[in-house]
């Protein structure tokens, strides 16, 4: 289960730049192909944060959908796992979201 060091990276991240205060929120990015399962890492969040500036810290999870553009015609489209077909048929695509795992926002009291 790499969430439980995804979490413990984000618990580690958080209290270092709270420099000291208390976190009230974590905000989390988390791209639908990114591998990562949401519910894991809420679960994880939990168990790493105690005893850390992060403890009882709400976590809030914004799920990304994932985007990929047509090489062939230009068009974006929104896929559920990393490789699909355009409606121009063609099924040269990149990827442009879906995979990130971000902190979006931190807040401290």
């Amino acid at each position: 289960m790499h969430e439980l060091s995804i979490a413990s990276s984000v618990v580690e991240i958080c209290a270092e730049q709270a420099h000291g205060a208390r976190v009230r929120r974590v905000t989390l990015e988390i791209g639908r192909l990114s591998a990562v399962m949401p519910d894991a890492i809420r679960f994880c969040f939990d168990v790493c944060a105690r005893d850390t500036a992060v403890e009882g810290a709400t976590l809030e999870i914004v799920e990304m959908p994932g985007q990929a553009r047509c090489l062939a015609c230009g068009a974006t489209l929104e896929v559920d796992v990393p490789f699909g077909q355009c409606g121009c048929g063609s099924d040269d695509l990149e990827l442009i979201s879906g995979q990130q795992l971000t902190i979006r926002q931190m807040e401290v009291v």
